[in-house]
């Protein structure tokens, strides 16, 4: 999945001379608090609702207000990991596109990305999940991989979360059974690090839902 793939059909820009007061309109019809400005297809920077209040006149344009971010943006081709980087760098809701030109193409927001992330982490596909802790030098996704199909079982989906100040991270593992009885024995007999695991089909996916919108909300991992 890349950008051009995620642009928003609905949310528009701010034209540079249009009011604080309209920007900050769009914003609430749309629960974001970020906008881009442009200039025809020209992008100008990117607007919060915290430089319009900072500045308290919405009756003046917002190509006026002081912008506190640096011009953030991605490009048509980025990958949604890449998109996610930026996101999480700046702690976005939207993030424009722009072509290798520097045209301003249009925006992703934050709604979609999440969406788009439940769909790569196959977090509405039933299955099991486990959690593991493992120290750096030790992660082998060959041999995750191996542990997880002796069991007749496939990845879904991983992703790894850096516990910050140790040499540790999370392996958080989807798969595509329920019941992961015997993946867990097995991860014990290897003298795995088991930190959670969740194997019930609805609250599962209420549960990790929760988790990748804090995610995508905060970006913290």
């Amino acid at each position: 999945m890349i950008a051009s793939e995620l642009i928003s059909e609905t949310v528009p820009a701010i034209n540079k001379n249009d009011k604080a007061s309209e920007a900050l309109n769009w914003m609430d019809v749309f629960k974001i608090i970020h906008l881009p400005i442009v200039d025809n297809d020209e992008y100008l920077g990117l607007i919060s609702e915290y430089d319009i209040f900072d500045l308290n006149n919405t009756d003046i344009p917002v190509i006026k207000h002081p912008l506190t971010l640096s011009k953030p943006f991605v490009r048509l081709n980025d990958h949604i990991f890449n998109i996610v980087g930026v996101v999480s760098k700046h702690k976005l809701t939207t993030i424009p596109v722009l072509d290798d030109n520097d045209k301003y193409i249009g925006l992703i927001t934050i709604h979609d990305l999440a969406q788009e992330f439940t769909h790569l982490m196959s977090v509405e596909s039933p299955g099991g999940i486990v959690v593991l802790e493992v120290k750096m030098n030790d992660y082998s996704l060959s041999e995750i991989a191996r542990i997880v199909e002796e069991n007749n079982s496939k990845i879904f989906s991983l992703y790894i979360q850096t516990i910050k100040k140790t040499d540790k991270f999370n392996v958080t593992i989807k798969i595509n059974k329920i019941d992961i009885s015997s993946v867990i024995k097995t991860f014990e007999r290897y003298n795995y690090k088991i930190i959670a695991t969740y194997s019930e089909e609805n609250k599962l996916d209420s549960s990790t839902q929760d988790r990748i919108d804090s995610f995508l909300k905060y970006l913290n991992i």
